[in-house]
């Protein structure tokens, strides 16, 4: 099975423009999230708008295989008989994660409370990511997780050690360290209190509240006290902006677009990639504002205008970290120079995102410069066809796919099996609205 992954590839040579409207899968950090906090509340929790993608799937599995009864999910509809706070069971074998580096880092917090072992452990890909930023400050809690040599998984969690709460200053904006940490303070004595150095993903905090657990937040500093509990309910998960950037971008830059996505999720720490758009000349309108169990939702309207480069903000690069693959698509298909920095974590993401996206932006005819920390790109109107490497990643593989829009000639992406862990439904829906893609086993 690994082998025929390493060789998926998509073969896009763009279109007339995107156009029509969609509604792309559901927020995957939101959907980690419903099936864990839904899998440690006291009743029942239905979620909808679940995203079906094999990185939720593997958290989905986890908790099944410490006891806990879930129905589905079904046309993204989940069922989940939660077993409160201190109900889980210890897991028979491994719990494996696949690719999902925030569900490993997430339960890293959450199974150092429990009475007993376990193991996680993943794909190639996320037995190479950096652990040790989470163990780290969870040993400062009191928990025993062991990694390997190099600080990677796979990771042993000891269970029966008493957790204490922690004052944390992060040392980047990391919402996965955060979430970790307050994952871990539910089981702790005493308050467990994380600062930020910039705004990072909040969705942890306002899913704790609003399964009924207090969280205290002032300015950049989230805290919450151990030993509470959580009660079930209803979780609609909206739409994966991270999912959307792909064709806010694609309309951008294509010609002749005009396309609206529905009911994406609009949360301020998310919205980055707009703003970053928008500096650059983007054509993008908010519709409907509204709220959906505490998390803000609005439909996008974005049309093709012609983009022209910027020095991305330092305080825009923690709320746009995901979407960079694409955003240095944008900036390759913008008129003048686009500088990014600060943006350094994109090299432990599930590739070196920076390398692979450069790699690939130059095997396309683009101008560059790679910083360690970032990128600086000179863009023009065009880029010619050819042959990139995803590298296993599935975000570098839809952002080289949507770079085809812009291209003179077909684009080859290798190594796109993993879309599949955050977007199953990708090429169906790029077709949809315009892309011409194709997918080949090689």
């Amino acid at each position: 099975m690994e082998a025929a992954q390493r060789h998926v590839v998509f073969r896009a040579c763009g279109g007339n423009g995107l156009h029509g409207r969609l509604r792309v899968p559901g927020d995957k950090s939101i959907s980690h999230r419903a099936v864990m906090f839904g899998a440690l509340a006291e009743g029942c929790t239905e979620v909808t708008g679940l995203l079906e993608g094999k990185d939720v799937l593997a958290t989905v599995a986890a908790f099944r295989a410490m006891g806990v009864a879930i129905d589905g999910p079904e046309q993204g509809r989940l069922r989940i008989e939660g077993a409160g706070l201190h109900g889980l069971s210890a897991p028979a074998e491994p719990l494996d994660m696949g690719n999902a580096g925030t569900a490993m880092r997430l339960l890293c917090g959450l199974l150092a409370g429990q009475a007993f072992d376990s193991v996680l452990v993943g794909d190639e890909s996320l037995t190479r990511r950096p652990m040790r930023r989470i163990t780290e400050p969870l040993a400062a809690m009191g928990a025993c997780i062991e990694t390997s040599a190099e600080g990677t998984a796979p990771l042993t969690v000891r269970g029966g050690y008493d957790l204490r709460g922690v004052d944390y200053a992060l040392p980047v904006a990391s919402a996965q360290i955060k979430s970790a940490l307050l994952l871990a303070g539910l089981y702790a004595s005493g308050e467990t209190c994380v600062t930020e150095p910039a705004p990072c993903r909040d969705h942890t905090e306002r899913m704790l509240a609003g399964f009924g657990y207090p969280v205290a937040r002032e300015g950049n500093r989230v805290s919450l006290s151990g030993n509470g509990r959580l009660q079930g309910g209803r979780v609609e998960v909206p739409a994966d902006i991270s999912s959307a950037a792909f064709f806010l971008v694609g309309a951008s830059i294509a010609p002749g677009s005009d396309l609206i996505l529905e009911h994406v999720g609009m949360n301020p720490t998310r919205t980055g990639v707009i703003e970053i758009l928008r500096l650059m000349g983007a054509d993008i309108e908010v519709l409907g504002q509204r709220e959906v169990g505490g998390e803000p939702v609005a439909d996008l309207r974005v049309r093709h205008a012609p983009l022209h480069g910027v020095r991305v903000p330092r305080e825009l690069v923690p709320l746009a970290i995901d979407e960079f693959p694409v955003l240095f698509v944008a900036a390759a298909g913008a008129e003048g120079e686009t500088i990014v920095e600060g943006a350094e974590e994109l090299r432990v993401k599930e590739s070196d995102r920076i390398a692979v996206m450069a790699d690939g932006l130059e095997a396309l005819g683009v101008r560059l410069e790679q910083r360690p920390d970032g990128m600086i790109i000179q863009g023009g109107p065009s880029l010619r066809g050819g042959k990139v490497a995803a590298h296993g990643d599935h975000r570098t593989a839809m952002a080289f796919a949507v770079a085809s829009l812009i291209a003179d000639a077909p684009v080859s992406v290798d190594d796109c099996a993993n879309v599949a862990t955050s977007y199953p439904s990708f090429v169906d829906e790029a077709r949809r609205v315009g892309l011409a893609i194709d997918v080949q086993q090689a």
